[in-house]
């Protein structure tokens, strides 16, 4: 068995990350499946913030709340990195795909379990209300 320690290389047809343009997408996708306002907690990823910042101006059914510039302990996301390492701390894993398939199924395992979400929400410390529509 060969540890995989680097990511495949970066090629045209696997981009590096988001544009705004997907950003824009899957927002505009969430507002639709979702029927209502959305908000959205950016963790400071810098991507098109400016883009966000207009298109949160223009559509009154989108509301952009950010984090500080470090803060693991406000981001819930940090808690279900901690229980993704837990299960699969010291695995060797033979190709980029199989890491994949791991990867999907923990997180499936995490999103089926909703007392694990609660406890990661939980732990943060925040209040939590829903927001009123416009």
């Amino acid at each position: 068995m060969r540890c995989v320690a680097t990511q495949p290389p970066v090629t045209e047809s696997r981009p590096q990350s988001f544009s705004w343009t997907d950003y824009r997408h899957l927002l505009v996708r969430a507002h639709i499946q979702l029927g209502g306002p959305i908000v959205v907690v950016w963790d400071n990823l810098n991507t098109h913030l400016a883009a966000l910042k207009r298109y949160e101006a223009e559509h009154n059914w989108l509301t952009t709340v950010r984090f500080p510039p470090y803060a693991p302990d406000l981001n819930p996301v940090e808690g279900n990195w901690s229980l993704l390492r837990r299960t699969m701390a010291n695995t060797a894993f033979e190709t980029p795909d199989d890491l994949d398939r791991t990867l999907h199924r923990e997180l499936r395992g995490i999103q089926n379990r909703s007392h694990l979400v609660d406890g990661c929400l939980t732990a943060t410390r925040l209040p939590l209300s829903t927001p009123t529509p416009p």
